[in-house]
């Protein structure tokens, strides 16, 4: 009996570690893990092709900037939009500077994850977006700042936007939490 009840305490305290365990050869200094209520979202952030980007997406994680945030623009066959922090409707960025463009050759497919912006190439600040499918048209005009390497079944979940608003979604899905991962509790 004391073998079976010190197994169970076992279980439940690697509970949490196994639930936070990445792939194989993923760095947790360039993870970022996004909680939904759907499960988790774990992003290979590219500081190869975009440093300043990724740097971005882990400074705003750490200032907990992203917590709580709405998917506010979310089209089916197209991509997930969030990380507007400041007011949750896409119009809003972070307290810091906009970001220069960091443009690659890496194409937008699915899993994807892309600097938001303006018409100015220069204009990324907070806001970023996961793609449902490939987005050729995207290529070489938007930063790619990532890739999702577990989780695409809970992007597949969020709910998505009304076409007659370009996406916008009423009631929308959040990020609960957004860590990097080697902060991860």
């Amino acid at each position: 009996m004391t073998r079976l009840f010190m197994l169970f305490a076992l279980l439940i305290w690697a509970t949490p570690l196994l639930a936070q365990q990445l792939p194989p050869g993923t760095d947790p200094q360039n993870t970022i893990l996004i909680d939904t209520k759907y499960g988790r979202i774990a992003i290979k952030l590219r500081n190869d092709l975009a440093p300043k980007h990724a740097e971005r997406l882990k400074q705003l994680a750490r200032d907990k900037y992203y917590d709580n945030v709405p998917f506010h623009r979310v089209i089916a066959g197209f991509m997930a939009q969030t990380g507007d922090g400041q007011r949750g409707d896409g119009t809003g960025g972070s307290k810091y500077p906009n970001l220069p463009a960091e443009f690659s050759s890496v194409p937008f497919k699915r899993g994807i994850v892309g600097m938001a912006r303006t018409n100015d190439p220069n204009s990324a600040n907070s806001q970023f977006f996961i793609m449902f499918a490939d987005g050729p048209f995207l290529n070489g005009k938007y930063t790619v700042v990532g890739e999702v390497i577990s989780g695409m079944d809970v992007v597949d979940k969020l709910k998505k936007g009304s076409e007659a608003q370009n996406g916008a979604v009423a009631d929308p899905d959040r990020m609960l939490r957004v860590q990097v991962a080697a902060d991860a509790k």
